[in-house]
């Protein structure tokens, strides 16, 4: 029965054969001529065959080892393309990829590239699952690809680009008072109605009660969504406020008649970010959809952001 023989010794069979030379093999690998002796010693053994044997001032190759001259460089061609990315063609690549976001993540990212996606990469398909507080588990165990997300997150343990900055509004139904200015409401007029909130991820986080803090003590949330659907007919109907991203805002129906009103300055601008895990950062169909992702959600908006 042959001795087994670890892909190293093949290795330094190949070179062996190749150079007909120890010393010549050592350094090619840089190792000692001493190892390398040793090295050919076992090979000996497990082959049944010297392989080498001196011819004048150098070293030839015996029967058996011009026979394995040939096949180890085919092993080795083979070896090596295994580790050589193939080039990459979107056409080509069948893949399902599991992206969590919100419903506004769909709305703003996902809706404006999709055409452009199908076209491109046609059996490449897109699961959409909520978005979860442990945005970083998910990603980091493989339960998702990329995130897309307005949340708050740990940029050292995570890759990320930011999409988009934008700024909120308030909305009402068309003959609500606060409809009748076009300025920016303030936190007092704010506070000053019942709320439509709006929850983020299981956790239910509020932007706006993250945001504003002790300030809002007083304010009265009357419902609360975890998804912007069905909010339009909400507040048509009563005397709610709202806040969202203004990029939202085209997405309600017109025939809700619903005003949109600059919302408290204090509540800052929203970032958006695409967000994935080292665990896919090198992958050529991740990288392909997150920088298709990225190009066509800044043309979309004409936004220019830094990296």
């Amino acid at each position: 029965m042959a001795l087994p023989i670890s892909p190293n010794l093949l290795v330094t069979l190949t070179l062996l054969l190749k150079t007909k030379s120890v010393s010549g093999t050592a350094l090619a690998l840089g190792v000692s001529q001493p190892s390398v002796s040793r090295s050919l010693s076992q090979l000996r053994t497990a082959l049944k065959d010297p392989l080498l044997v001196r011819s004048g001032s150098g070293m030839a190759r015996t029967q058996r080892g011009e026979e394995l001259v040939g096949r180890l460089a085919d092993w080795m061609a083979t070896t090596s393309a295994l580790l050589v990315e193939d080039s990459f063609d979107p056409a080509r690549v069948e893949r399902r990829f599991r992206v969590a976001t919100t419903d506004f993540g769909v709305m703003s990212v996902l809706l404006p590239a999709v055409a452009a996606l199908r076209e491109e990469a046609p059996a490449v398909s897109i699961d959409i699952v909520p978005l979860s507080h442990a945005v970083h588990r998910a990603l980091a165990e493989g339960e998702i690809d990329l995130a897309i997300s307005g949340l708050d997150h740990d940029p050292s343990q995570l890759h990320r680009a930011l999409l988009f900055e934008d700024e909120f509004l308030c909305v009402t139904r068309a003959d609500h008072p606060l409809a009748a200015s076009r300025d920016p409401v303030t936190v007092e007029t704010f506070l000053a109605y019942p709320h439509l909130g709006l929850t983020v991820s299981e956790a239910e986080l509020d932007r706006v009660a993250m945001t504003l803090g002790p300030a809002i003590a007083g304010r009265k949330v009357a419902a609360s969504l975890p998804y912007f659907g069905l909010a339009p007919a909400m507040l048509a109907a009563s005397n709610l406020v709202m806040v969202l991203p203004s990029r939202a805002a085209p997405h309600f129906d017109p025939a809700h008649g619903l005003f949109t009103r600059p919302a408290p300055a204090e509540l800052g601008l929203l970032q958006y970010w695409l967000l994935w895990h080292e665990r896919g950062h090198r992958d050529p169909a991740s990288r392909w959809l997150r920088d298709r992702l990225i190009r066509i959600c800044r043309e979309h908006f004409s936004t220019a952001v830094p990296e």
